[in-house]
């Protein structure tokens, strides 16, 4: 299949214009969408949306719960879904909850989220990775600038811009906590990055991620395009969906204040993935879920 979106092949980066539509359904089918034409036009303009107070207070409750003893079992276990800071032992990231536990199973197939991604993606869809992301106070380090879809495409095969990202607040969001940053208009161009990939590169890429960066003229650039940053904050149980090539990153916790999510990509199941375009080895299926079986209650 043509690399639509090269990237990590030349010595020098480019920044290059988005040859995928945002929102894949029509948009004169708007009366039917599960969110108001102001946030579809939002999202379509910023390649992000933030919905709060989502979630119940009861929901976000249970889920609280269930990410803390999901945290303390997988305290002593050795396993690659379990990824740790680099410089501690401390939890990171645990992945591919949505296969792995009942209870995220069925958050990751509510109807109320699958209706909005199977909208904004225009057909039905998987679950291409899930993971929660535990940043603590005091220690919980950062996540540097990256868009999703690079890494999707150049280490998974991903072939087109058709995946959405769901991040659920499972804390309050504040803009010293180190929240999620994104830069609006940053999905209406791709970024070429500059090195190559090595096998395996997953090992030391979900602790720190060092290849898919974009360098900093380009980042400046982004930011002047799309008018600067933006850091959505709110309580916890909100939800911010978000374009998969949307340039996204996160600073360091040094407050008291803990920063925790439930994270989920939907892609398209006529986005399924193909060889990966660096050429290299498929990454495991808990980082890249290649069978592309619709979620159980998506309908479209």
């Amino acid at each position: 299949m043509k690399d639509l979106y090269p990237s990590r092949k030349n010595n020098r980066p480019e920044i290059m214009k988005r040859k995928d539509p945002v929102i894949h359904t029509d948009r004169s089918k708007d009366s039917l969408a599960p969110i108001s034409e102001e946030q579809l036009d939002f999202y379509e303009e910023n390649g992000f949306l933030q919905i709060e107070n989502f979630f119940s207070k009861q929901e976000v409750s249970e889920m609280q719960k269930g990410i803390f003893e999901l945290q303390d079992s997988s305290g002593g276990v050795s396993s690659d879904k379990v990824i740790r800071e680099p410089q501690s032992d401390e939890i990171r990231s645990i992945f591919h909850v949505h296969q792995d536990d009942d209870y995220f199973n069925k958050v990751a197939n509510d109807q109320r989220l699958l209706d909005i991604v199977n909208h904004l993606l225009g057909s039905d869809v998987y679950i291409h990775q899930s993971r929660i992301n535990y940043k603590p106070g005091f220690t919980g380090k950062e996540f540097d600038w990256h868009s999703d879809f690079e890494t999707w495409h150049v280490e998974d095969g991903m072939p087109r811009m058709r995946g959405v990202s769901l991040s659920i607040a499972l804390s309050d969001n504040y803009t010293f906590n180190g929240p999620l940053m994104l830069i609006p208009g940053s999905h209406n161009y791709y970024v070429s990055c500059v090195g190559e990939t090595p096998d395996n590169n997953y090992k030391e890429s979900l602790k720190k991620q060092k290849l898919g960066i974009p360098d900093h003229d380009s980042l400046r650039w982004l930011a002047d395009q799309g008018g600067g940053i933006s850091v959505p904050t709110g309580a916890a149980g909100s939800i911010t969906l978000f374009e998969s090539n949307t340039m996204h990153g996160s600073n360091g916790n040094i407050t008291p204040y803990s920063r925790n999510n439930l994270f989920m990509v939907y892609n398209s199941v006529e986005n399924q993935l193909v060889e990966p375009y660096s050429g290299g080895k498929k990454r495991p299926e808990f980082i890249a879920v290649r069978d592309g079986v619709p979620t159980l209650s998506s309908s479209k």
